[in-house]
């Protein structure tokens, strides 16, 4: 009998080899990651009128047919267009055995960009969620937010991680693992909701940098190129001129990082959960993934910060130095991956304080 937990790199390759996974085309040489596979866009997306979820009558075709309103092709390269909501069939599609399950997030350099994206399947009645078995086709909704972008078949904006039996961590568990292994930086962990808190970081280092603010009406991101735009020409760096606070404006758009650095030991993953809004009105934007290593002294990432896309919502909003923004939550891994995040892979974000995408020239 097959453990319970996520899923490492080994047994994702394996669930191609079975027939579980498949695509038209060959697994690009790093889109497995520790936890998690990457997923390619394919050769089409569709312009809708607006989001939608199959629900559990309908395929997520049938909907297109009455919701599209043009179809653009991406074998060359296509610029998508901020406000707008495309729906896009992936490579991979699934033949799930009846004890794998999966959830999907957009990368971290999704996320950081401001790219909404949500996985959908057929007779889905929630986002980002495949449930046990499903045999179909994966579909991803994108939605620039911020800055428009080009991209094409292949891209990669999403990332899913498959699940067999229970891998959540209780809290008492993650107070046992937290004394052993040190997740969070922190002398006294908030561990509560079952997850344990992060707080922002609003005192910046020498530079005294504390974050950035997009800025608007810019030009393209290339979501493929790595170091080909410059800082300045999208985003406005944001200081601490003496208060430890940040006035967020509605519906802007930051990316800040938390003040404590954050440990993913190898035989476990976390994932970052939205923060509950009645604290405030704010948001951490995007959920998101952490494999296995990230913040692992063994794999170089002594110090490894999360770096957090923030949004206030309706009015503005004081951010204090030391608030609580988020949560991370711990699962078990089935197995410990054959290749760890960081050194073992040259992961971009690895030993990160204060980050931009890949994106942008450091």
């Amino acid at each position: 009998m097959n453990p319970a937990g996520i899923l490492p790199d080994s047994e994702i390759a394996a669930l191609f080899d079975s027939g579980a996974l498949a695509a038209p085309h060959p697994l690009d040489p790093d889109q497995v990651q520790p936890a998690s596979l990457d997923l390619r866009l394919g050769d089409v997306a569709y312009r809708v009128r607006a989001s939608f979820l199959p629900g559990p009558q309908s395929l997520v075709s049938e909907k297109l047919d009455r919701l599209k309103l043009h179809e653009i092709p991406l074998g060359g390269g296509a610029v998508l267009e901020t406000g707008c909501v495309y729906i896009v069939p992936l490579m991979e599609r699934l033949s799930l055995p009846a004890d794998i399950s999966a959830s999907a997030n957009p990368k971290s350099s999704t996320g950081r960009l401001d790219i909404f994206t949500r996985v959908m399947t057929d007779f889905g009645p929630e986002f980002d969620k495949i449930v046990p078995g499903y045999k179909g086709p994966l579909y991803l909704e994108v939605s620039p937010r911020t800055f428009p972008i080009i991209l094409r078949t292949g891209s990669r904006l999403s990332q899913i991680r498959f699940r067999r039996g229970k891998t959540l961590l209780t809290e008492a568990e993650l107070v046992a693992l937290h004394e052993m292994e040190t997740l969070v930086a922190a002398q006294t962990p908030n561990i509560s909701g079952g997850g344990i808190a992060l707080s922002i970081d609003l005192t910046g280092g020498a530079d005294r940098l504390v974050g950035y603010r997009a800025k608007h009406h810019t030009s393209l991101v290339d979501v493929d190129r790595k170091a080909a735009h410059t800082v300045t020409d999208f985003w406005e760096p944001l200081y601490n001129h003496g208060k430890a606070e940040l006035v967020l404006d509605p519906d802007e758009f930051y990316i800040l990082v938390s003040r404590e650095a954050v440990h993913v030991p190898p035989a476990y993953a976390a994932e970052m959960t939205p923060f509950d809004p009645l604290v405030g009105e704010f948001r951490v934007h995007y959920a998101g993934f952490f494999d296995p290593g990230f913040g692992h002294s063994g794999a170089g990432g002594t110090g490894s910060r999360a770096v957090l896309e923030v949004r206030s919502h309706e009015v503005p909003f004081i951010l204090e130095h030391g608030q609580i923004v988020g949560r991370l939550v711990y699962e078990r891994m089935g197995a410990r991956p054959r290749a760890l995040y960081g050194t073992d892979l040259k992961s971009n974000y690895q030993g990160q304080a204060l980050k931009l995408s890949k994106h942008f020239i450091a």
